[in-house]
């Protein structure tokens, strides 16, 4: 069986997981000193966030040279030493890849602000002349404001995301061979995959027209049809070296649309946000499961789920803040768990950890800054993990942090955690062993079980293993079985509000 398809992922905020020198930054070596930390957990793979040559405008997304790392981060020899050690704790390591957009610091877009309009260097991305005055077409950047900044000789270039991230231009040959030398260049060094950010977005449909008004048709900037010949560049590379995963974040408008992602010469997995957009509502749960198997149907590819990203409020916040919103993301962190397919967790996720609610002088965020801090960013998510000890370090640095931890995470340390049995770790780490050991976590598919109001029950058809999850008001009858698990104390036999529970 291919490793991935049903593999439990850890997303590593690498600039938030652990800082090794004292800068206030997370690195690779504070990744490294952590992977018995991630054994421990039980986790099977890593998905490190971009560590790459950057100017940090959007912490690494923003990539000035993708074949190197930058400083603040440590170096190929670090990079190559932290993945030979995951590999001897048996941890896979797929890395962020980023073939959207550049940075502007990138030599490619420097070469291009210095040349005519018309040159080859501009060619590798869209330059374009403004129209009446104000910029090409009607394109929003996902960050805030127009999609496009002009230069000073009033020819405008696209960005999707900041002024600081052109993007490229994928009618370019060179744009091609650039990132087949990127992607051989990774696998060379022996990493497991690519998490592949904006895959439905590399692609621009001829002309660049408007967008429609909201509602009323297909949005031009995304899932244009050129951006399946990019993906199966990608996999025809890593078709060349076995057992190399190709995972890629997609936002398609169906069912129909998804599936083309995933077919068999593109992507093995497809990660959908159905259910971390879900609410904690055991009908709405139940949809976003169904719906996220159907993205997948009659495809090669496995489902997936995720509650948490960096780019996401964490569930804690989401389901309401305080000993609800903790009950709850422990409830749907035993749902997760119980689904086939492939589960992708984000650091921090496995304490039980809020957003921080950051006063605007410390946010990063180029959401922020780009509106004046009237969208507060995803700066409340990315917050480093307290691991020991007291502020304002926690143990993640022995500096201070770039953006500050709040004292209150002295009871979320996981130094703490991993001796309370009663813990949101403790959960995780007890929830990720049955899922690897016990013979109930057979079977692809699904059944579903009758259930009072505001309730789900399932297993996985062909298994004796039950997952129940109440999201009412009232306690209710647990289904019949041996109690392997629970996300919170039973009220006897019943099932309280905001619990679930594993049976067998």
């Amino acid at each position: 069986m291919q490793w991935w398809r049903d593999a439990v992922v850890y997303q590593v905020y690498v600039r938030s997981f652990t800082d090794s020198d004292g800068d206030g930054v997370g690195d690779l070596a504070g990744v490294r000193a952590r992977l018995g930390y991630l054994e421990l957990l039980g986790v099977d793979a890593l998905w490190l966030t971009p560590f790459y040559t950057s100017p940090m405008a959007d912490h690494g997304y923003d990539v000035a040279d993708p074949r190197d790392v930058d400083p603040v981060f440590g170096d190929l020899a670090e990079f190559d030493t932290l993945l030979a050690e995951a590999h001897a704790h048996g941890l896979k390591v797929t890395i962020d890849l980023v073939p959207h957009h550049t940075s502007t610091d990138h030599e490619w877009f420097r070469a291009a602000r210095d040349s005519a309009p018309g040159s080859p260097e501009r060619e590798r991305y869209h330059f374009r002349p403004g129209r009446g005055g104000g910029p090409p077409n009607n394109w929003r950047s996902v960050f805030g404001g127009p999609a496009w900044t002009r230069l000073s000789d009033d020819e405008w270039y696209l960005h999707l995301f900041s002024p600081d991230q052109p993007d490229l231009n994928w009618t370019n040959p060179e744009v091609w061979a650039d990132l087949e030398k990127t992607v051989r260049f990774w696998l060379d060094r022996g990493v497991d995959g690519f998490r592949i950010d904006a895959a439905h977005a590399m692609s621009k449909p001829d002309g660049l027209p408007d967008s429609p008004a909201p509602g009323v048709g297909p949005d031009p900037r995304f899932d244009d049809d050129g951006v399946h010949e990019v993906l199966r560049m990608v996999r025809a590379v890593i078709d060349h070296f076995p057992g190399r995963v190709a995972t890629g974040q997609i936002c398609a408008h169906d069912d129909a649309a998804f599936a083309r992602y995933v077919r068999t010469d593109e992507l093995h997995i497809g990660l959908t946000r159905r259910l971390l957009e879900a609410p904690f509502e055991a009908a709405a749960v139940r949809t976003a499961i169904e719906g996220s198997f159907g993205a997948v149907a009659g495809t090669p590819a496995p489902p997936s789920w995720t509650l948490s990203d960096h780019d996401t409020p964490r569930p804690v916040t989401r389901y309401g803040g305080g000993p609800a919103g903790v009950a709850r993301a422990r409830a749907m962190a035993l749902v997760q768990l119980a689904l086939p397919g492939a589960v992708f967790l984000y650091n921090g996720e496995e304490l039980g950890l809020p957003d921080v609610d950051l006063p605007d002088d410390v946010r990063q965020d180029p959401r922020s800054r780009l509106t004046g801090h009237t969208d507060p960013g995803r700066d409340g998510c990315r917050v480093p993990l307290p691991w020991e000890g007291g502020p304002p370090g926690f143990g993640f640095t022995a500096g201070r942090p770039w953006l500050p931890i709040p004292d209150d995470w002295a009871d979320r340390l996981v130094a703490d955690q991993l001796e309370d049995t009663a813990s949101t770790l403790s959960l995780y780490r007890r929830a990720l062993e049955l899922r690897r050991s016990h013979p109930g976590f057979a079977g692809t598919e699904l059944e579903w079980f009758g259930a009072p109001a505001g309730c789900l029950a399932f297993r996985r058809a062909g298994s004796t293993l039950v997952c129940a999850l109440n999201t009412g008001d009232a306690a209710v009858p647990l289904p019949p079985g041996e109690i392997l698990l629970v996300s919170g104390p039973l009220d006897g036999d019943l099932l309280p509000p905001d619990t679930a529970a594993w049976l067998a």
